[in-house]
C-alpha cells in the first residue's frame, strides 16, 4: 500500500517540524507539503490533493476551523485533523461541526499519533475514551428515552454503544463474534440513517440517547 500523503498547516515553523518528524517516523505518511493559514492550506490542497491534512486550529488571516469547512465544501473526500493544544470541548465540536475527521493534540505521544492517524486514514479511527469523556462531561443527559423513536435496529444500537466506548472495529467484531467486514456495514448504514459523519457524531447520539448508561 502506498504511503498517505499529507499536508501540514501551522503557523509556528517549529510546531510543523516536530509534525513532521513524527509523520516521517512512520513510514504509512509522506509529507507532501506545509503552510502557515488557512488561505495557503486551499491553495496546496488543490495542487496535491492529499489524503490528509493536519490543521492547527489559531493562525492569522482564515484560521483552520474556517478553512477546514471550506476545505470540505470543495474537496470533501480529504480528510482534514485539527491539531491543536487545547483540550477545550468547544473548539472540538467546533471543529466537527466544520467537517474535521478528527482531533489530536499536540502533546500526545507519537505512537498515539500513528495509530489514530491510520486509522482515520483507511476510515476506521475510534474514538479515544479520553475524548469520549470529554464529550460526555459537555453533554447534558437531554436525551434519555428517546430510544423507541431511533430508526436504528436492536444490533445497531449495540454497535452504536460499543463504538461510543472507543472500542475499534477489530474489538467490537470480536466481542459481539461477527466479521469486521459486518461491522463496517453496519456502521455505514447507521451514518446513513442518522445522518451523522463521523464517530465523534455517533458517540453523542448514543448519549443522547441514554444508551451509553446502559452499558
Amino acid at each position: 500500500m502506498s504511503a498517505f500523503r499529507v499536508i501540514v498547516i501551522d503557523d509556528s515553523e517549529m510546531a510543523r517540524e516536530g509534525i513532521r518528524m513524527i509523520l516521517e517516523s512512520d513510514p504509512a505518511f509522506v509529507v507532501v507539503a506545509e503552510g502557515c493559514s488557512g488561505e495557503e492550506v486551499i491553495a496546496l490542497t488543490e495542487q496535491w490533493l492529499p489524503d490528509l491534512i493536519l490543521m492547527d486550529i489559531q493562525m492569522p488571516g482564515m484560521g483552520g476551523l474556517e478553512a477546514t469547512r471550506q476545505l470540505k465544501e470543495r474537496y470533501p473526500f480529504v480528510k482534514v485533523v485539527v491539531v491543536t493544544v487545547s483540550d477545550d470541548i468547544v473548539h472540538l465540536f467546533d471543529a466537527i461541526k466544520k467537517g474535521a475527521q478528527g482531533y489530536l493534540l499536540k502533546n500526545m505521544k507519537p505512537e498515539a499519533w500513528h495509530e489514530y492517524l491510520r486509522a482515520i486514514a483507511i476510515d476506521e479511527a475510534p474514538m479515544t475514551r479520553e475524548l469520549a469523556f470529554r464529550i460526555l462531561k459537555e453533554m447534558s443527559p437531554m436525551g434519555a428515552g428517546k430510544e423507541q423513536n431511533s430508526p436504528l435496529t436492536v444490533r445497531e444500537r449495540e454497535i452504536l454503544g460499543l463504538v461510543a466506548k472507543g472500542q475499534s472495529n477489530k474489538e467490537i467484531s470480536f466481542q459481539l463474534d461477527i466479521s469486521e467486514h459486518t461491522v463496517k456495514n453496519h456502521l455505514k448504514n447507521i451514518l446513513h440513517k442518522l445522518n451523522l459523519d463521523n464517530r465523534v457524531q455517533l458517540a453523542r447520539y448514543a448519549y443522547e440517547q441514554g444508551w451509553m448508561n446502559k452499558r
